[in-house]
C-alpha cells in the first residue's frame, strides 16, 4: 500500500487507495531478425547514447560476430547514431563496428509496418505483462524470457493468392455454377 488503510467506521467499509508506488524504473533494449524468428531484449537502466553503443557493440560482437554486414532498421531516436559509437569507444573500435553496419531509419510520419515493434509487443505479452518488483528481477525475466525464445523459428507469410488459394482452398466458399 502507498498509505494505510483508513480504519472503518459504523457504516462505513473500510478505504483503501489505490496509488501507483514506482520501484524504479529500466530500459529495454529489443533486437530482432524477422528471417529467423529471433526476438532477444536487453535490459538496461537508461537509454542513454552509451548503453546504445553497447548494446550495438553487442549485436556486432556476439550476436553476429561473422557477418560482414547487419542491417539496422531503426527508429529515429537521437541516441541511435554512429556518432554514439564514437563518444563511447576509441576510434579505431567506433569505426569497426560502423563499418559493419547498414542503418536504415525508418520514416518520422507514416504508416508503416514495424517489426521492432511487433518484436517489442511478443516481449511485452510474454514477459513483461505484469508488475516486476526489481530492476535484477526483470533482468531475470527477460534473460528466462530470451532463453525460452531461443529456439523459435520465423514464419514465413509470404505465399502468393494462389498459394493460399491452393492452400487454404477448404476455407473458401464453394460457389454453384448455375
Amino acid at each position: 500500500h502507498a498509505r494505510e488503510p483508513l480504519p472503518t467506521k459504523p457504516g462505513k467499509d473500510r478505504i483503501e487507495d489505490s496509488e501507483y508506488v514506482r520501484n524504479g524504473h529500466a530500459c529495454v533494449f529489443v533486437f530482432t531478425n524477422p528471417n529467423t524468428g529471433w526476438i532477444e531484449g536487453h535490459v538496461s537502466e537508461r537509454r542513454t547514447r552509451k548503453d546504445w553503443a553497447r548494446e550495438i557493440k553487442w549485436l556486432v560482437d556476439e550476436a553476429y560476430p561473422e557477418a560482414k554486414k547487419i542491417r539496422l532498421v531503426m527508429d529515429n531516436l537521437n541516441t541511435h547514431t554512429i556518432s554514439s559509437l564514437y563518444s563511447t569507444f576509441p576510434p579505431a573500435e567506433a569505426r569497426r563496428i560502423a563499418r559493419k553496419l547498414e542503418i536504415h531509419y525508418t520514416p518520422k510520419h507514416g504508416s508503416w509496418l514495424n517489426i521492432a515493434e511487433i518484436a517489442i509487443h511478443i516481449l511485452s505479452v510474454e514477459c513483461l505483462n505484469r508488475r516486476i518488483e526489481s530492476y535484477e528481477n526483470l533482468e531475470y525475466q527477460v534473460n528466462c524470457w530470451n532463453a525460452r525464445r531461443e529456439n523459435t523459428k520465423a514464419i514465413n507469410w509470404q505465399f502468393t493468392v494462389n498459394d493460399a488459394r491452393t492452400k487454404l482452398d477448404h476455407l473458401y466458399p464453394k460457389l454453384s455454377q448455375d
